[in-house]
């Protein structure tokens, strides 16, 4: 073990890093963007990437087989507020948006889609009708996704008290429009099923033939991912957990291998890892 880099707590997660340093060259490293490579911000159009994770990535990814960032924004929106395109050293750097319904590949710079559900369309004319109707807190705001709908509880007046609240109503809208509801840090979002972290990093992990695997993440968005990667260890894919902070989210973090406290503590791991497997 690498004395630099901070020790897995598990037995699953020490074997899952030693294999990652072991062969460097089979590795996938995949990583949420909000709250993970990026900031929590009240206003997640003004999110961007930590200032370290670029030249962290940089250095990492051409000495493992990829670097992918799975998300829940649209791909492009997470390559432009991640600053992740014309970057030496990215050229290969993959990002999986709307949960894997939209892939940017750095190599061509291109999105590929599949074609939208159209549940959310609907969704997103009804919604704010729908809010009066049921009477949502004030400081509850809309975010359109593209390939989802979100409702922010986060500028409320008592942010808990209005995501409790809203659950049950908009779990009744998701399923009567074919959506399913995702809940996660004091947002609740309208996505079509089929569609989550797990299902994109396992395909992903499979596209590549991938050695061993590090996933980290901070929301119960990330749970599904977290699933995929404890069943490749089952199938005998080492892999590793990380939980980029936990106040929030103990589903997550006691479930990970390794718990740092947040975003900077990240670009601190993946340089870490980046100067461990150079060094050998």
């Amino acid at each position: 073990m690498v004395s630099s880099l901070p020790h897995p707590t598990t037995s699953a997660g020490r074997d899952g890093l030693a294999a990652l340093l072991a062969r460097p060259d089979k590795a996938v490293v995949a990583l949420d963007f909000d709250g993970t490579l990026a900031e929590i911000v009240p206003d997640p159009e003004q999110a961007r990437a930590h200032p370290g994770a670029v030249p962290a990535l940089a250095a990492l990814a051409p000495r493992i087989a990829s670097v992918a960032v799975v998300t829940g924004r649209p791909a492009g929106v997470a390559v432009r507020y991640g600053g992740f395109a014309g970057v030496p050293g990215l050229e290969h750097l993959v990002v999986l948006g709307h949960y894997g319904a939209e892939r940017w590949d750095a190599v061509t710079g291109t999105v590929q889609a599949a074609a939208p559900h159209p549940g959310v369309a609907a969704v997103r004319a009804e919604l704010p009708g729908y809010l009066d109707r049921i009477g949502a807190w004030p400081g509850t705001w809309i975010e359109e996704k593209g390939r989802a709908v979100a409702v922010h509880t986060r500028r409320s007046t008592d942010p808990q008290a209005a995501f409790e609240a809203l659950k049950e109503p908009l779990a009744d809208l998701a399923t009567r429009h074919g959506l399913v509801l995702e809940p996660g840090r004091m947002v609740l979002e309208l996505r079509p099923p089929g569609m989550d972290k797990g299902v994109a990093l396992a395909e992903y992990v499979r596209e590549v033939g991938a050695g061993s695997v590090l996933y980290a993440g901070d929301d119960l968005g990330d749970l599904p991912a977290f699933a995929a990667v404890e069943k490749l260890r089952s199938n005998g894919t080492p892999g590793l957990l990380v939980c980029s902070g936990s106040a929030e989210v103990p589903e997550l973090s006691e479930r990970a291998d390794l718990s740092v406290p947040g975003p900077r503590a990240v670009v601190e791991f993946l340089a870490g890892l980046a100067k461990a497997v150079r060094e050998g």
